[in-house]
Order: C-alpha cells, then structure tokens, then sequence
C-alpha cells in the first residue's frame, strides 16, 4: 500500500426531493453510499445468481486501505482534530441543515450552497491531511454540485478548480439536464416554471446560473447555444481527462428498484437521465446496463465499482478507437458498432455499448480531409492486481460491425436479420506493465486456437509507431473478412499512456 498517492475521498450524493425525502436522507450516516446488493439478476438455468456487492465505501476500506472516520460526527472529528489520514473517505453531508428531524428551523436547499460548503469541506480535509488536492465521487445530482464548486463557486472567489479537485468521478450525473419523451416540451416548462420540489435545477435556466460564474452570468439567461454538459477550459479548470462519467443504460430496471415509471424519460436512459446528457464530452466514459439508483443501480454494482477503482488508481490507460475505415453500400445504408470491453479477472462487463441498449456507436462517414475516427472505449489498468506478477495485463475488445437500411427515415427491413452482425469478432489484448516496460501484445479470436484464457499471445510487442514519450501507439489490422464492410485499411488503434 502506497499511501503517498491516496487522496483524501468525498462522496456526495445525488437528489433527495422535498422534505420528507431529506429526512430520509439525512438519517443514513453515509447518506446511502454504504448500502450493496446481495444478487444479480439471472445465473445459469435462468435462476438468481447470489453474489454479494459490500458497497462502493466498503470495498474502498478492504481493497484500497481506506478509512472512515466518522467516530460521533465527522464535524466533530475534524474538530477535535489537527491532522487527519489523507487515505479516509468523507460525506458531504449537505442535506441536513434542510431536514427536520435536528429540530430546530431547517433551511431551504439550494444548490449554489451545497457547492459552497463543499468547498469549505475540502479547504479542512486538505489543511489537516496536507494532501495536495481531494477526489470527487458523485451520484446523479451529487455531480452538479461539484461542477457547481468548479466551474462558479471556485472561479468566484478566484481559485483554480485544478489545484482542489485531482479527479472527479460521477455516476448516472444528468450532466445535460433531465429531458422527457414524453409531454412535447411541456413537462420540462412545468418543471422549471414551478419548481416543484426544487427540480428546477435540472432545466437549462437554473443550470445555467450555477455553472455560469457571476462575472459572465447573463440576466437574461442561457445563450441559445449554449451546453451544459461542457465544461471550461484553460488556465485553472479541471481538465476533462481528470473527468470519468459512468453512463447507465438499463431504464427497466429503475422501474422495479423505485416503483417509478421510466416513460416519460423514454428507453434511451437509465430510467432518469438520457443517456446522452449523462456525460461530460471529452471527458472518459464507461456504459453500463445497470439502473440510475436503487439495490441493483450502478453505485450499487460491480461495473460501477471497478470502473473507478482503476480510474482512480490504475497506472495504465488504454484507448481504443477505430480508424481509417470506408464504409461500403449506398447512402440508404446506416453503419453501426457495438463494443463490450472486459478486463482479465473480472466477474463483469466493464463497458458495452450495443444497439439493444439504445447505444450503438454510429460509425459516419469522415470528412472532405479528415481521418475516419470513432473511440470504441477506455480502460484503466492497474498492474497491482494481476493475479501473477509474471503476466501482463490482459482485457478483450468484442467488435460487432452491423448495417440497417433507412429509407425516408424508415429502416427498410427487407433484407434484414435481426441480432446479426456483418462482422464479429473478439480482439485479446496484452499490455506490458510499468516495471517490465511498455508493450502492446494483440491477437484476434479468430486466429486463435483452444480457449482464450489459457492463449498466451506470442511474439514480439507491437511496433511502438508514436515516439513521443509515454505514448504507445499500436494499429491492428482487423481481419480479411471484414475488409468489404470497413476497407482493408481499416484498423483498431491502442494508445497506452502511464496514468497517475
């Protein structure tokens, strides 16, 4: 255990509503993050598999060596104390000056002061840990408020967002708002006109005045190009590659685990947020079919868990994109991808977009002078976790190339095979570790003979064809079947930068 690179870990949670469901909020002394599930859905024989998930704090305290001190209050501990552990695990517990279980006269929330007493949080966790900066970790709402402290609250008082926040991770966080299918537009004016339980917030308006530093606020609100989901850029920002949205796209299952209705949201969501309003572009991205919130939710899964385990401690990151590709057929023919990403000795699916939960990659056709670019996933690697120290580190990308023909808008279904790909395979990939030295070892599955577990990919690395320092760069060629499809230029390009 390397103390020296853990940082101080604030959870922050996401949307409670109105009163009744702060009171239930506030009495959790983890404010939810502790609870887990005891199965997933189905095992083999179509029958409940029983696998125990602790929780994201638990595990973080058995696999990470971190602490939770809480010992009364946490408000109390960081009183009663001069210096504190920088591997320990906080709350912000910003929902209990609005309950009424304390007595008293409870405040009304506001997302502009849960920001500000974040930051007022972090300033005590990093003068008494003298950690340098904290990790951010936030669920649905929770990531509002943190954006809040970085790109207003911050910026306001002239600080860099940069030198308080090292990496920020957020589940499920409607980054773009929330929107519906539902209603032709009028649901969300209702919303944002009445406020109902302070879910104005999620509008473009409310959004805008606490993303938007006060300095450059417009009175009369957003512009009309104006994104939420971006964040700044420049001297003193959090750059998006410090940023890791993990993106649910299982909406059926929030109806089972909350008793609420995912229709007004429609199928493209994780039950609450769109699927495309829950990331921050340019930032790293992970899909998984898990739920917004609930037993079976992505906080409360192993997907959830092991994608931020290794972003924040992994010391590999892979890119994976496809490039130089040229479709084939005529403009009525529309191309997609599906990727499933998974790492070696993991009991799940680390990223998986397919066209059956509504996130197939759309491969266009590139531009006049353009390279033909489409990212497929990114991973982080963390070489500690081998189970040998002699192997590499070892994940797989399955590649699925489909085409639908859309005519006037219509898909033309004459032709069609459903669930079948025109190209499918698996690539096995091979990375080389810090201490052995960097190298990229690549086999397709249809080259390989017996089981992949037990396949060993053999030879040389890949030629490192990038010399720029801690940058490799490795094109494989994708095999001879799918060159009518993609083009026989076609190839996957890895790129594994060291990650801190």
């Amino acid at each position: 255990m390397d103390d020296n690179r853990r940082l101080p870990l604030v959870y922050v949670r996401g949307f409670a509503g109105g009163t009744r469901g702060i009171d239930k909020a506030v009495v959790d002394p983890f404010y939810g993050f502790n609870e887990g599930s005891t199965h997933v859905r189905v095992g083999a024989h179509s029958q409940p598999l029983f696998h125990q998930f602790e929780s994201p704090l638990l595990r973080l305290l058995r696999e990470e060596g971190y602490e939770l001190l809480v010992k009364g209050s946490q408000e109390a501990y960081l009183a009663d104390h001069a210096e504190i552990p920088a591997n320990s695990i906080w709350i912000h517990r910003f929902y209990d000056r609005s309950a009424t279980t304390w007595g008293g006269s409870p405040q009304e929330y506001r997302l502009e002061h849960a920001a500000a007493d974040l930051l007022d949080l972090i300033d005590r966790l990093r003068e008494k840990s003298g950690a340098p900066a904290v990790i951010l970790v936030a669920h649905s709402m929770g990531g509002l408020i943190c954006r809040c402290l970085l790109q207003k609250v911050l910026p306001d008082r002239g600080r860099a967002a940069a030198d308080c926040v090292a990496k920020f991770f957020t589940y499920g966080t409607p980054h773009g708002g929330i929107g519906f299918d539902a209603g032709g537009g009028w649901l969300e004016r209702i919303r944002d006109t009445l406020g109902i339980q302070g879910a104005d917030i999620f509008g473009p308006r409310r959004m805008y005045e606490y993303l938007t530093p006060q300095d450059r606020l417009d009175p009369d609100g957003p512009p009309g190009d104006w994104d939420s989901r971006l964040m700044p850029t420049g001297p003193g920002a959090l750059p998006a590659e410090r940023v890791f949205c993990l993106v649910g796209t299982d909406p059926a299952d929030y109806d089972v685990a909350l008793g609420l209705s995912s229709a007004a949201v429609g199928p493209h969501s994780d039950g609450l947020v769109q699927i495309e309003r829950a990331y921050v572009p340019g930032a790293h991205q992970a899909f998984v079919h898990r739920s917004h919130s609930g037993r079976y939710g992505m906080v409360n899964s192993e997907e959830g868990y092991q994608n931020l385990r290794r972003f924040l401690f992994g010391d590999t990151r892979i890119e994976a994109s496809l490039v130089d590709y040229r479709l084939s057929g005529g403009s009525d023919v529309v191309w997609q991808a599906e990727a499933r990403l998974s790492v070696r000795g993991l009991p799940v699916v680390m990223h998986e977009r397919l066209a059956a939960h509504w996130c197939p990659i759309q491969l266009d056709a590139a531009q006049d002078g353009q390279e033909a670019s489409k990212s497929l996933a990114t991973t982080f690697l963390n070489s500690g976790l081998r189970q040998s120290t002699d192997e590499p580190m070892r994940f797989i990308l399955q590649l699925r190339i489909i085409s639908l023909r859309e005519r006037h808008g219509i898909l033309h279904l004459g032709d069609h095979l459903e669930q079948t790909a025109d190209f499918a395979d698996t690539l096995v990939i091979d990375v080389g570790t810090p201490e052995a030295g960097p190298g990229i070892w690549a086999a397709w599955n249809s080259e390989i003979e017996g089981a992949i577990r037990d396949h060993r990919v053999a030879g040389e690395p890949r030629v490192d064809e990038d010399p720029t320092p801690e940058r490799w760069v490795a094109h494989i060629e994708l095999p001879t079947t799918a060159a009518p499809l993609v083009g026989r230029e076609a190839r996957i390009r890895l790129v594994a930068t060291p990650w801190t």
